[in-house]
């Protein structure tokens, strides 16, 4: 058999960041306990770094090192040497920042081993995907919420990655289907819907009533938390029985996939910024506790200038990546108040009265406030948390859909939620309200939704159906 053996061109287009952008990117997305372990690991590998002040006493710097008692206080040597800071107009036009950091790893909100997010990495990781593909199942594990449910339009994934990796949406696709029959089986599922019927087909072709339990997830999905296999069975033509023995593999099926590796049960979440009321009005400061200042050790600074060759190069990088960390952890903190701050000021009518005043908000919304590209908010608001006289919330909490109203004025997807949980609260415990009396209930304060969003809403509130409520109050 003749080998043939050729070249073969093939054209990509890729961008590069600075250094130092990059870095700051990287930072800004990192949570709380990330953040520390990379600032951990620069002290202590990088001499030009110390702690600020009194933080030093907290990481058990020893006071008679070096690093405090050599240094003098003179500032003269660093200029020539200073990068210009970091800033997120620097950016390209049109960049995303989400995609342009290859190694995704070191985004993983949860360290431990047994979270939703290793797990599935952990799979990935034996499915011998190229380059891009890897990357392209990393973005979609880390796009899913904690029920394991990807709510992310295939086109933003696609978006979100570039420039960095230049995929299609069939490439996405195709990755995203390998995920979904990773185990759980239907995680990464874009819908309820979608989900169990990546489990049905899972099944053995040898397990009664499958086809038909694919049928009425298909065709009747909406109807299945009802009770009511009489109007199953004379809808879909099936007998009762049939219907019933359809219904009992469904059961069977895991709707929220990923709750399964949650571990809300042993997660303690320190907030990264705190909002109180004074004279002026409502306040944000950020929590500096777990985040040290740093500065530049004067000592191994004026060092610099008395070596030469190798040692002097060495010490002049570990000055300029120390100058650059310095720089990038000021344009965190500035974007990560700058955001919170803008949150506070949309969300007054949150603080004052609950969820019942939440207004409509969008990230491209805070994006234009706050005048960053809608990644950065993205990763501004992934994993960092804000104390509020009302409790603790993550700051994408804050985000809300608009909802069309009769007298025109947009009302936020978490108030109707928050509307609907007090009138399930206050009705008859014997006649509780079907979705379609809920739905007239809005409707009559003005609010124009169908009884599918409303059941929906229901759903997600963690909320049974009418008839499970009345036997739960009847039992």
């Amino acid at each position: 058999m003749a080998i043939s053996a050729g070249l073969k061109l093939k054209l990509g287009q890729k961008l590069k960041l600075a250094p130092q952008l990059r870095q700051a990117i990287e930072l800004l997305q990192y949570n709380r306990i990330e953040l520390r372990e990379h600032i951990e690991q620069a002290l202590e590998t990088n001499p030009l770094l110390e702690l600020d002040g009194d933080l030093q006493d907290e990481y058990d710097q020893d006071p008679e090192s070096d690093y405090a008692d050599e240094a003098d206080s003179g500032n003269d040597d660093f200029d020539e040497h200073e990068p210009d800071v970091a800033d997120w107009d620097d950016l390209p036009e049109g960049f995303s920042e989400v995609g342009d950091t290859p190694d995704y790893d070191r985004f993983i909100s949860d360290p431990d081993a047994d979270s939703l997010y290793s797990h599935l990495l952990w799979q990935a990781n034996l499915c011998g995907f190229n380059e891009e593909d890897d990357a392209i199942a990393k973005a979609i594990i880390y796009a899913l919420d904690e029920d394991g449910y990807l709510h992310d339009d295939l086109a933003d994934l696609r978006a979100s990655m570039a420039p960095e990796y230049l995929v299609s949406i069939e490439e996405i696709r195709a990755v995203l289907e390998r995920i979904q029959h990773f185990e759980p089986m239907g995680v990464a599922a874009q819908n309820l819907g979608q989900c169990l019927l990546i489990q049905v087909r899972a099944l053995s072709s040898d397990v009664a009533s499958k086809g038909l339990a694919e049928h009425l997830i298909k065709h009747h999905l909406e109807d299945l938390g009802q009770t009511d296999t009489a109007g199953l069975a004379k809808a879909t033509g099936f007998d009762k029985q049939q219907i019933e023995a359809a219904l009992l593999v469904i059961r069977k099926l895991d709707p929220r996939p990923g709750m399964r590796h949650s571990r809300h049960d042993r997660d303690y979440i320190v907030p990264d910024a705190y909002v109180h009321k004074d004279e002026d009005g409502w306040r944000v400061t950020l929590n500096r506790d777990h985040e040290p200042g740093l500065r530049i050790n004067e000592a191994y600074a004026k060092l610099m200038k008395k070596t030469t060759g190798k040692d002097r190069d060495y010490l002049k990088n570990c000055l300029q990546e120390a100058q650059w960390l310095i720089s990038s952890l000021d344009l965190r903190n500035n974007t990560l108040r700058s955001v919170a701050e803008s949150i506070v000021r949309i969300q007054t009518g949150f603080l004052q009265h609950g969820e019942v005043a939440m207004q409509p908000l969008l990230q491209k919304d805070l994006a234009e406030i706050v005048d960053v590209h809608e990644s950065t908010i993205s990763r501004a608001t992934t994993g960092k948390y804000i104390h509020t006289p009302r409790g603790t919330f993550e700051l994408k909490h804050f985000f809300s859909v608009a909802l069309p109203t009769v007298s025109g004025t947009p009302i936020a997807a978490t108030a109707v939620k928050a509307r609907l949980e007090a009138l399930i609260r206050e009705e008859s415990a014997t006649k509780p309200y079907s979705d379609q009396a809920l739905t007239d209930a809005l409707g009559a304060d003005g609010l124009m939704l169908s009884r599918r969003t409303v059941a929906k809403y229901r759903e997600q509130l963690g909320i049974p159906g009418s008839s499970k409520r009345r036997k739960q109050a009847v039992s």
